[in-house]
C-alpha cells in the first residue's frame, strides 16, 4: 500500500481547512448513506491481485497469439522497437499542454515536426496536432465546412463507401444543428456506388463532400473529376485517408482535396484493443483559422535563435469559448509523437516499401481466395491493402472455424450493411507472410467442405 501522507502531514492538512478528522469532511452527506456495506470479495496482497490479473488477461488472444486479416480502419502494422522506446521518456510521456513555450520546447518541437510531416504526406499546406481518431476528424471536417460558409450551407455529401463508424460520429456531431442534412447514395442499398454517384447531389446547398481513399472497401478511386465537380458549386472537399497508402498512391492534394482526415493507427501505434488512436486533420491554408485542435509554429526568440510556440490561440476553444467552432481543444501529442518518429525512421522510401508489400501481399492473397470454389471478388476496382469477397456461407460461421486454426478472419460486412451478407472484408499488412496467407486460403476451402 502506497501511503502520500504521513500522519502529521495529514493533520496539518486538516488543520489548515478548520476541521479535526477526515470523517468531518462528510458529515454533509446523510449518515445512513456514509459508510455502506458493500459485498466486495476480501482484500487481496499484491501478489495474490497480480497472479488473478494475469489470470484473466489470459483469456484474451492478440496478433502476436494468432494470425491477422482483420482491419476494416485498424491493421497490424510493425512498429519499430525506437517508437516505444522514445514515446516512454520522461519528458514525452508526462508532458502536459504546452502553454508556456519557454518550458516546453521539446514538446512543442515534436508536436511541429508531426505537423510538417503530416502535410508533406498529404499535400495539404497545414495540419493539427491532432484529434482523437479516424471518426472525428471526419466530423471535425464537416463542423469547419459548417462554420465556413456560417450556417448558411446545411447539406454534407457523404459517399457510401466511407467508414460507417465515420458515418456513425458526423451524425452524432451534426445532429445538433437545426436543419443539417446527410445526404448522398443509399449506403445502404448502394454501397459500392462510385464518385460520379455522388455529383447528382451537389447543389448550391452543399457545403462538404466526404469520400475515402482508399475506401471502407477497400478500393481505389479516382477523385479528380468529382473534386472539380464539388469546387464548380463552390464546396469543400474532404478526403478520410489510410496514411501508410500515401507511401505508394498520389497524394490527395494532388487532385483537389481541401481537407485531408484519417486514422492514424497505423503509423506506428499498436491495436490495443481500440485505442488510444490519432486523428489526421489536414488543410488548406484557407481554412486554418476555422481549423480545431492544436497548431504549433516556428520563431525566433530575443537572441534569434529558433524556437516553437502555440500559433493563432486565438481561435482555440479555451480562449474564445463563445466564438469557437468546436468543442474540441484536447489533442493525442503521445499518438502523434510515435507517428512522427515512425515516420521518421522509415522516412519516404521506407514508408513506400512498406506500403508496396501491403499491396503485393494484398493481392497475392486476394488471387488465391478467389481461386477457391466458392469465393469470389465482389469488384474488378483497384484496390491497396483490403479488398472484399463474397463467401459461400455467413462470414462469422466462417471466422469461428478459422479462429479454431489461430487465423484471426476478416470483417463481417453485413454487420454495417445488411444487404452484403456473406461478404467479407480481408486486410492483408506487412505482417503476413505468404505462409500466412497459404494457411487463410486452405482453412477457406476446408470450412466449405464442414
Amino acid at each position: 500500500m502506497y501511503i502520500p501522507h504521513t500522519q502529521d502531514e495529514t493533520e496539518a492538512m486538516l488543520k489548515g481547512i478548520g476541521v479535526k478528522t477526515i470523517e468531518d469532511l462528510f458529515l454533509d452527506i446523510p449518515e445512513k448513506f456514509r459508510f455502506p456495506e458493500l459485498d466486495l470479495p476480501e482484500r487481496l496482497t499484491e501478489i495474490e491481485a497480480k497472479t488473478q490479473a494475469t489470470g484473466l488477461s489470459l483469456a484474451n488472444e492478440t496478433t502476436q497469439d494468432l494470425i491477422c486479416f482483420l482491419g476494416a480502419g485498424a491493421y497490424n502494422h510493425y512498429s519499430p522497437a525506437v517508437v516505444d522506446s522514445l514515446i516512454q521518456r520522461g519528458e514525452f510521456l508526462t508532458a502536459y499542454t504546452p502553454y508556456q513555450p519557454e518550458v516546453s520546447q521539446g514538446t512543442l518541437q515534436s508536436i511541429f515536426e508531426y505537423q510538417s510531416l503530416i502535410s508533406a504526406l498529404t499535400g495539404m499546406d497545414v495540419s493539427n496536432a491532432s484529434h482523437y481518431d479516424g471518426a472525428t476528424a471526419t466530423a471535425e471536417a464537416a463542423v469547419l465546412a459548417y462554420h465556413h460558409f456560417r450556417g448558411k450551407r446545411k447539406k454534407v455529401l457523404v459517399s457510401p463507401s466511407v467508414h460507417p463508424h465515420y458515418r456513425e460520429t458526423l451524425m452524432t456531431y451534426m445532429s445538433g444543428i437545426e436543419g443539417m442534412i446527410i445526404d448522398g447514395p443509399d449506403y445502404l442499398t448502394n454501397p459500392f456506388s462510385g464518385p460520379s454517384d455522388l455529383e447528382s447531389f451537389l447543389d448550391l446547398d452543399t457545403a462538404i463532400v466526404i469520400v475515402q481513399y482508399p475506401d471502407f472497401f477497400g478500393r481505389i478511386m479516382d477523385f479528380k473529376t468529382l473534386s472539380n465537380a464539388v469546387h464548380a458549386v463552390g464546396a469543400i472537399m474532404t478526403v478520410a485517408v489510410n496514411p501508410i497508402s500515401l507511401g505508394l498512391l498520389k497524394p490527395p492534394g494532388e487532385f483537389g482535396a481541401d481537407i485531408v482526415v484519417g486514422e492514424g493507427q497505423s503509423l506506428g501505434i499498436p491495436l490495443s484493443f481500440g485505442g488510444p488512436y490519432l486523428g489526421i486533420f489536414a488543410t488548406k491554408e484557407a481554412f486554418m483559422r476555422k481549423l480545431a485542435g492544436r497548431l504549433v509554429g516556428e520563431t525566433v526568440d530575443g537572441k534569434n535563435n529558433r524556437g516553437y510556440v502555440l500559433t493563432l490561440t486565438a481561435r482555440e476553444q479555451h480562449i474564445r469559448r463563445e466564438k469557437s467552432t468546436s468543442n474540441i481543444c484536447t489533442n493525442q501529442a503521445l499518438m502523434a509523437l510515435a507517428s512522427t518518429i515512425y515516420l521518421s525512421v522509415l522516412g519516404k522510401s521506407g514508408l513506400e516499401q512498406v506500403a508496396k508489400l501491403c499491396y503485393h501481399k494484398a493481392h497475392y492473397a486476394a488471387q488465391k481466395i478467389s481461386g477457391v470454389p466458392g469465393y469470389k471478388m465482389v469488384y474488378k476496382d483497384l484496390f491497396f491493402n483490403e479488398f472484399t469477397i463474397e463467401c459461400p456461407m455467413p462470414v462469422d460461421t466462417i471466422n469461428t472455424h478459422l479462429l479454431d486454426h489461430d487465423i484471426l478472419g476478416g470483417y463481417d460486412l453485413s454487420i454495417d450493411y445488411p444487404s452484403l451478407q456473406n461478404h467479407m472484408l480481408i486486410a492483408v499488412t506487412e505482417m503476413n507472410t505468404k505462409e500466412d496467407i497459404d494457411s487463410l486460403v486452405d482453412v477457406l476451402e476446408e470450412v466449405k467442405n464442414v
